[in-house]
């Protein structure tokens, strides 16, 4: 037995303003699926979370519903709860960023910052709605993009092009409640120096984020990128007030990471534990779990409020990729956008646990929910050759006596070759590689199945029952091993499996106990095949119940593509002069990568002979991968003047075309070479 350890995992707090769909279940079925493999393991494992109830968007949502802020967090605490339970979700605590528990944290924090000068004032222009009496979040601004014309985008970028700009940059502004156009207004705030924290997070963030992440980071570690952070807002405002701020409030992203402790908190008082030596012990492990759209808040924000205060910073920093379905960002009008209980309304959890369990890996890319794929997978794996092989032996072990015999020669080999990938299967869910341990669990399934077929016991039956049993044993043997592997995915499947061999409930140290002369119970069937029509029926009533929102999508879309530059219209007309200032260059793209926190954008690499490299955002990444990029020849404007993003500074534009769906970059003909001028 290994060294008992003490670990805290979270994953990141829902939004208490809408109800969780697979793209959220993703991540709460991560870390329900590593904490119960650390505590099968016999580890002091806690699973933490909370609801994050605050900032404007729940305020506003509670005004237009008729109903308090506080009504609208409990109503959203009971639909997440039923859909975690429903999803075989255990959390140890799960509680609210709206306590008393967390008002106090965020206090001694803000303090500590306060005492040790980490803080500042600094007056800011922002967008305000007279007609609303508010300061307006850049989400509740919409306009006219300012770089390719798009109308109806928010205040923070545009959907259509990919850039991203302040509200007060967006052209014909209006509220995105009343309709009116804001006024710039001046209103003084409360930032921390993050640049106090600087050395603190270039030795922090190596340490305890990954190597992609780190580099990423290395972006606002460097020069002078680490700016200030703005933590206070204005009133109106759902949240906790700043003591000694009247009328200030603690932005959302401040108090949020703070329910990590408070709901550990919640747990500890409950369980007679002493926060403070718990959260702060050498040995503790804490694990935040999180998508990699947050990884600046986690990785910048909240060590440095962390260090501030004098408590423990994370272990490790735990990023994923999103989920997409069927190769795109999840769809309304497409019914992908799936919500949890109109999932469960047609099929259980297993299955899309054991699915999602087969994608997880320790990596940030991407992961796919092919609907097709799905049911082709589960009715393949997990039922033709995981659970078959124990309603197959169970079923004619019962045409005997139920009672298992001894193990051959040759089954106590399968059965201990099993227990050696099972010591693989466990150091890919140490690393939190779901994917590889699954395919583990597939090769004991291959071996049972062949090893089955190759005595054929349903023959074997009629002429020796004393090799039926044997051979019965065997595959009875190995199908229990993989159940105890996969209790951590598909814990109520395992309980089944448990009661069918009158025992439990299973630790991983079970696996190594062979069964022998045991008798079972009859065998009831523990999953059966999906039909493609429960697949439908989720996608159809998707469609149903989000089509109204649906109809304004596609109503926001022909807009969008009204506005783009892939109009069919000709644009006005421009003189030679005019058309003479612009340098078209042949430009080879030596390097493509994505751009964390941005659904569309490329990040481009494109050599250009003499004048070097340029670095460009291209908002292409929904027609290309990266990899395919690497090589190529295309065109770029490379005299125009370079843009600062909030992901860097982009310094040309790459030539595509496309007719709104989809989109093609331009390249020159066959023997044009890099830094060559387009006449």
């Amino acid at each position: 037995m290994t060294k008992k350890r003490n670990i805290l995992i979270t994953p990141a707090l829902p939004y208490a303003n809408g109800q969780i769909h697979l793209g959220h279940m993703l991540e709460h079925l991560m870390v329900d699926i590593w904490a119960r493999y650390f505590k099968m393991q016999g580890h002091d494992c806690q699973l933490i979370c909370a609801d994050d109830t605050h900032g404007a968007p729940i305020m506003l949502s509670a005004q237009k519903q008729g109903i308090t802020p506080e009504q609208l967090i409990d109503q959203a605490r009971k639909d997440h709860l039923r859909d975690f339970e429903g999803f075989e979700v255990a959390y140890d605590n799960y509680s609210s960023t709206n306590t008393e528990n967390n008002e106090a944290l965020a206090a001694s924090i803000f303090e500590a910052l306060s005492k040790g000068n980490h803080l500042e004032r600094k007056s800011l222009k922002q967008a305000y709605c007279e007609h609303d009496k508010m300061f307006l979040p850049d989400r509740f601004v919409k306009g006219t993009c300012p770089k390719c014309g798009a109308e109806e985008q928010y205040g923070d970028g545009c959907e259509v092009c990919g850039t991203v700009y302040s509200a007060h940059e967006l052209k014909k502004p209006f509220c995105s409640l009343c309709g009116n156009q804001p006024v710039q207004k001046e209103s003084e705030h409360l930032f921390i120096r993050l640049q106090d924290f600087k050395d603190f997070l270039k030795e922090w963030v190596p340490q305890h984020t990954g190597a992609s992440i780190k580099n990423k980071l290395d972006e606002w570690l460097k020069d002078d990128q680490l700016q200030s952070w703005c933590i206070s807002r204005d009133e109106p405002y759902f949240g906790f007030e700043i003591p000694g701020h009247p009328k200030k409030y603690y932005y959302v992203w401040f108090d949020a990471p703070v329910g990590y402790m408070a709901s550990f908190k919640e747990w500890c008082d409950r369980n007679d534990r002493n926060f403070e030596e718990e959260w702060n012990r050498e040995d503790r492990e804490i694990y935040h779990v999180i998508g990699k759209d947050i990884v600046y808040h986690h990785s910048l924000f909240w060590p440095s409020m962390l260090k501030a205060s004098g408590y423990r910073t994370p272990s490790k920093i735990m990023v994923h990729g999103m989920l997409n379905v069927n190769g795109t960002k999840m769809s309304k009008s497409r019914g992908t956008f799936i919500m949890v209980q109109t999932y469960l309304k047609h099929m259980e959890a297993a299955y899309m646990r054991y699915y999602l369990a087969c994608k997880i890996n320790s990596g940030v890319d991407d992961l796919d929910l092919n609907l097709q794929d799905f049911v082709s997978r589960v009715n393949s794996d997990l039922i033709g050759k995981i659970t078959n092989v124990a309603s197959r032996g169970a079923s004619m072990l019962h045409k005997l006596d139920g009672t298992m015999g001894s193990l051959s020669t040759e089954g106590r080999e399968l059965v201990e070759k099993a227990l050696k990938i099972g010591e693989t299967v466990a150091q890919h869910y140490e690393q939190a590689d779901f994917s590889k341990a699954m395919i583990g669990i597939r090769d004991i399934a291959d071996e049972a199945n062949k090893y089955f077929d190759h005595y054929e016991p349903w023959k074997l039956i009629k002429t020796d029952q004393d090799k039926t049993k044997e051979v019965l044993t065997t595959i009875l043997n190995l199908f229990r091993i993989m159940a105890i592997y996969l209790k951590p995915v598909l814990p109520s499947y395992t309980a089944k499996v448990e009661e069918l061999f009158n025992e439990g409930p299973y630790t991983w140290e079970n696996a190594t106990e062979v069964l022998e002369n045991h008798g079972i119970k009859p065998f009831k069937h523990l999953l059966k095949r999906i039909d493609p029509k429960q697949v439908e029926a989720i996608q159809n009533e998707t469609k149903e119940f989000l089509g109204q929102q649906g109809q304004q999508a596609k109503k926001k879309t022909k807009s969008k593509a009204k506005a783009s530059k892939n109009s069919d219209e000709i644009a006005d007309t421009i003189d030679f002069d005019q058309f003479m200032k612009v340098d078209l260059r042949v430009a080879k793209i030596v390097d493509a990568k994505p751009v964390e926190g941005a659904d569309k954008l490329l990040q481009l690499t494109l050599d250009i002979g003499k004048a070097g490299q340029k670095n460009v955002f291209a908002g292409i990444k929904s027609a290309y991968k990266p990899e395919d990029l690497v090589g190529r020849l295309t065109v770029m404007v490379a005299n125009l003047a370079p843009r600062k993003m909030k992901f860097g500074m982009s310094e040309g534009m790459v030539l595509a075309a496309g007719d709104g769906k989809d989109i093609h970059i331009l390249s020159p003909d066959s023997g044009a070479q890099p830094g060559q001028r387009i006449s």
